[in-house]
């Protein structure tokens, strides 16, 4: 603002002190803070570094006066060595006629625009500095004044309340983001049922907060591997590492789990513990690595890499929030690995009591059928007439006869022929078939399936369930009539069982007496779900749904 008044140039520090005050963005009120300072002074070019962590070089340098396309001639932007330095070292204003020809000076680097005067002042928080403001080249061709100075340091500082309101505004709304993602964390591991979802869930979260290009879940595959369980990436060569191996001896995330205490890397090719070959085909830089832990034992590992933006490194702040993270995905995958060992539990349970109840039958029903023939053919042995002997031996027809319908229905119980040879809907008329003439209940199956098949654990899965709901009918519910309907349709396939006998009301009846624990379980190994509909006046129903996919090699389950 050259020629102009100092009354003036007061009048406009104290406007721009105004604009500046209602800047909430960190990047844009920076900005607005050089182009501010160029403005007052009438400075050609201006910067404002701001300074790392460690006090001792430049982590940001937000400039005005040079454009893009001499922004990319110069190349790599300062990091606070010659004159910058000395501002970072010594926080006081400084002002010098000939900035190249100052003894601290360390020169320019090609292609950059020629620079004379300088100005500089720190900008100082609670007495410590987060930046330093810099002026090169006054328009009019003069040094800067003592005005300058003057303004600049009032600028400086209230640039520093500025960016203090923008930081605290960043940081509320950084933790407002924090915790909305740790409330969708925590409802999904009620919510739930599928850990790889829950885990992609963890990563795609904690990437987006920490501002990362990258966010891996490794878990261990038995003492030797660790396999890649999750992954959330800024571009679409992060899916590919889905599924690969990470050595646990050789790799940084083996040493973390090992150890049991989290990692940061600022430049993972001067780490020694890092997979070199692997670094480079993943294309990382920087690097946080935090362990699963749950009860006091390693079961995974979180990695995070590369920071966006210009500064790849990752703040302290970045790893407790990943640590936070770590912990909810340490819950699911101890969560998740408890529900499988008890479903397995529960199916071998369930197999060993179908196998007790096969044995009794072999022994009470089979066992004397063969001994009551042993004994009739004694007794065609010992006729006294050919008369007696024909009729002992009609006797020994008829057990026979029993004994190898006895067998056959034992046999379709452990695994009906049918289901193999000609598919679930054969399968089902069978069964229904059979237990109509036992029961003497109408039983009718609808299907929409025709010859088409479905994977075999889908068809097995959906015989099974029948099979229990049919005999809960002939246990509990003194019906006349039961319906099996099958519906295939672009999502998956469905099954309804229903019948018009006694039913109940759900809160009064436990699950595993009815034995709907274990088809649920069934049907959750498969992504299925199972829904009861019941009352004492209406009857009952089951209602399976089980999703299925399309690929080329046919249909599968989608889990």
């Amino acid at each position: 603002m050259p020629g102009a008044s100092e009354e003036s140039r007061f009048h406009a520090l104290l406007n721009a002190s105004l604009a500046l005050s209602s800047e909430l963005s960190i990047d844009s009120l920076l900005q607005k803070i050089v182009e501010t300072a160029a403005s007052l002074t009438g400075a050609r070019y201006a910067a404002l570094g701001v300074i790392d962590e460690a006090g001792s070089g430049l982590e940001r340098f937000v400039t005005t006066g040079i454009d893009p396309q001499a922004h990319a001639r110069i190349g790599e932007l300062p990091h606070g060595r010659g004159i910058l330095g000395v501002l970072i070292r010594d926080a006081k204003p400084l002002r010098l006629h000939d900035l190249g020809g100052d003894a601290r000076s360390v020169g320019f680097p090609e292609h950059h625009p020629p620079m004379r005067s300088f100005l500089g002042a720190p900008i100082l928080m609670r007495g410590v500095a987060y930046g330093n403001l810099y002026l090169t080249e006054k328009e009019d061709g003069a040094d800067f004044t003592a005005e300058d100075e003057e303004l600049l340091v009032l600028l400086a500082a209230q640039a520093a309340v500025a960016v203090e309101n923008a930081r605290l505004y960043e940081a509320a709304t950084r933790w407002s983001r924090q915790l909305e993602s740790l409330h969708e964390v925590v409802r999904s591991l009620v919510e739930e049922v599928e850990l790889e979802t829950l885990l992609e869930l963890v990563c795609r979260r904690l990437r987006e907060l920490i501002d990362a290009r990258l966010a891996l879940i490794a878990l261990p595959i038995g003492d030797a591997q660790l396999r890649v369980a999750a992954v959330d990436g800024a571009d679409d060569a992060a899916r590919d590492l889905a599924g690969d191996l990470l050595s646990r001896e050789h790799s940084k995330s083996g040493r973390v789990l090992e150890r049991l205490q989290s990692a940061r890397v600022d430049s993972v090719f001067d780490d020694p513990e890092i997979d070199q070959d692997e670094a480079r085909r993943m294309g990382i830089r920087t690097g946080l690595y935090v362990p699963l832990v749950a009860r006091g034992r390693a079961i995974g590992i979180v990695a995070v890499h590369d920071k966006l933006g210009l500064e790849p490194r990752f703040s302290d702040g970045d790893l407790r929030l990943a640590e936070i993270f770590a912990a909810r995905a340490a819950v699911a995958v101890d969560l998740s690995e408890r529900v499988a060992r008890d479903t397995v539990r529960r199916v071998v349970e369930a197999q060993e009591l179908e196998r007790r109840r096969l044995a009794r039958e072999l022994h009470d029903e089979t066992g004397q059928a063969l001994t009551s023939i042993l004994l009739g053919l004694r007794s065609i042995r010992g006729a006294a007439t050919d008369e007696a002997a024909e009729r002992a031996e009609a006797d020994v027809r008829e057990l026979v006869v029993q004994a190898l319908q006895d067998v056959r229905s034992l046999a379709v119980e452990l695994r009906p022929s049918a289901l193999d040879d000609f598919g679930l809907t054969a399968a089902l008329e069978r069964l229904a078939s059979t237990f109509q003439e036992r029961s003497q209940i109408a039983t009718s199956v609808q299907s929409n399936l025709g010859d088409s098949r479905l994977p075999p654990e889908v068809e097995t899965v959906l015989y099974r369930l029948v099979q229990e709901a049919l005999t809960n009918v002939v246990k509990h519910a003194g019906a006349e009539h039961v319906s099996i309907v099958l519906t295939r349709d672009d999502e998956g396939v469905g099954a309804v069982i229903e019948d018009d006998g006694r039913g109940f009301a759900q809160e009064d009846v436990r699950e595993g007496a009815l034995g709907l624990v274990g088809m649920r379980e069934r049907l959750a190994l498969l992504g299925g779900t199972l829904g009861v509909e019941s009352s004492p006046t209406t009857g009952t129903a089951l209602v399976a749904r089980l999703p299925i996919v399309m690929n080329a090699d046919g249909a599968t389950p989608r889990r």
